[in-house]
C-alpha cells in the first residue's frame, strides 16, 4: 500500500502550494515562489477548502497557482488529493484544470498525477479515465507518473519528449498496456509498469507486451520495471527469451511474487548477469535461493536488491494452482 506522500520528485523537494491569503505560513510560500524551479510543487486540497464553490472550484485553485508563481519556471508538479474530485472515481476536473493551465507551464518537465495514500483512497478505486489530453497539452514533458490505473486510458498517439513513463496501481488493464506499446515515444528510456492482480483489473499478460519484449518498439528503453506482479515468475520466463533483455541496463521486478522457480531462470540465463542493476525486493525466494542470487549477481557486477523476503501463506495448498493468488501476493493490491 501507499502510506506516505512524496517528499521528493524529479530530484527536487516537494513543496505544497497554498495561496498567500489562506496559507498558514504565507512568508514561507512567498519565499518558495521566488524560486519556483527549486521545488516540485504539490497541488492538493485534502479538506476541500481551496477548491470549494466559494473559492471557484479546482480550476480556480490551479489558476491561482499559475498566477502567483512564475509559471514558465515551474519544472515539476505533484498532483495530490483534491477533495470531491480525484478521490471519488472521477479525476476529470483535475485533469481539465491542469490542461487549462498547460499553456502557461511551458517549463514543466516532470508530472506526478495522483500522489494519494491509502488514507485518501485505495489505489484500486482510482478511476482517472483518459489522461491522454495531459500529454497532448504538455509537449515538453519528460517524466510522467500516474498512480491508479484500474480505470485509466492513455488515448494519445505518443509523445515526442517523454523519457520516463511510470504507471502505478493494483492492477494494470491489458488495454492500457497495449496503448503504451503502440504509442510513439521516440525518447522513452524508462518504462515502469505495475502489473498487479487480476482481481483489480490486472489482466496484462506477456503477450500484451510482446512488441516491446521482441525489441520492435520503444527501442530506447534501457530501464524496465515490471513491478508488483501477481505472477513474477511468468514475467521472468518471458524476459529470458526476449530481445529487449540484450539492451536493458536496469530491471525492476520488485514488489512481486518471485519464487525459487523464477530465480532459477534468472540464474540460468546469462543475459540477466549483463544488467547493471536488478531489483527483486519483496519476493518469495527461500533463504538459500536469496543468498545464491545475491552472491551470483554481485559477483557478476550487478547491483542487486533481494531484501524483503516474504513467506507464503501456509493456510493454502501449495500444490493447488487456484490457491496461488492467496499464498503469494504482491505488495500492492486493493
Amino acid at each position: 500500500m501507499f502510506n506516505s506522500y512524496l517528499t521528493e520528485f524529479a530530484g527536487l523537494p516537494v513543496f505544497e502550494y497554498r495561496p498567500q491569503d489562506t496559507a498558514a505560513d504565507p512568508l514561507a510560500v512567498l519565499a518558495a515562489l521566488r524560486t519556483p524551479g527549486a521545488y516540485a510543487w504539490r497541488l492538493a486540497d485534502d479538506d476541500g477548502s481551496e477548491t470549494s464553490k466559494d473559492r471557484g472550484g479546482v480550476g480556480a485553485y490551479f489558476e491561482r497557482f499559475a498566477a502567483e508563481s512564475a509559471a514558465p519556471e515551474v519544472t515539476a508538479l505533484v498532483i495530490g488529493n483534491i477533495q470531491d474530485t480525484i478521490n471519488v472515481n472521477d479525476s476529470a476536473p483535475v485533469r481539465d484544470a491542469l490542461v487549462a493551465q498547460a499553456p502557461r507551464l511551458t517549463g514543466l518537465r516532470s508530472l506526478f498525477f495522483a500522489d494519494l495514500t491509502y488514507s485518501d483512497s485505495e489505489v484500486s478505486w482510482l478511476n482517472h479515465g483518459d489522461l491522454g489530453p495531459v500529454l497532448d497539452a504538455l509537449p515538453g514533458l519528460e517524466r510522467f507518473a500516474v498512480r491508479g490505473t484500474g480505470g485509466m486510458d492513455l488515448a494519445v498517439d505518443g509523445h515526442p519528449a517523454l523519457r520516463s513513463l511510470v504507471l502505478q496501481g493494483g492492477g494494470l488493464p491489458a488495454e492500457l498496456t497495449r496503448r503504451v506499446v503502440t504509442g510513439h515515444y521516440p525518447n522513452l528510456e524508462h518504462l515502469e509498469l505495475w502489473i498487479g492482480v487480476p482481481g483489480y483489473s490486472g489482466d496484462t499478460a506477456p503477450e500484451d507486451l510482446a512488441p516491446l519484449l521482441n525489441g520492435e518498439v520503444h527501442t530506447g528503453v534501457r530501464s524496465l520495471g515490471l513491478r508488483n506482479a501477481q505472477y513474477t515468475d511468468r514475467w521472468v520466463r518471458a524476459l529470458a527469451d526476449s530481445a529487449v533483455l540484450e539492451r536493458l541496463e536496469e530491471l525492476d521486478l520488485s514488489k512481486g511474487t518471485l519464487t525459487d522457480e523464477g530465480a532459477r531462470v534468472l540464474l540460468d540465463v546469462p543475459g540477466f548477469r549483463e544488467l547493471r542493476r536488478l531489483d527483486l525486493h519483496h519476493h518469495y525466494m527461500s533463504e538459500d535461493m536469496e543468498r545464491l542470487v545475491l552472491e551470483t549477481f554481485t559477483a557478476a557486477g550487478v547491483e542487486t536488491d533481494v531484501s524483503g523476503r516474504e513467506e507464503p501463506d501456509d493456510a493454502y495448498d501449495e500444490d493447488d494452482e487456484e490457491d496461488w493468488d492467496f499464498r503469494y501476493y504482491p505488495a500492492v493490491g486493493e
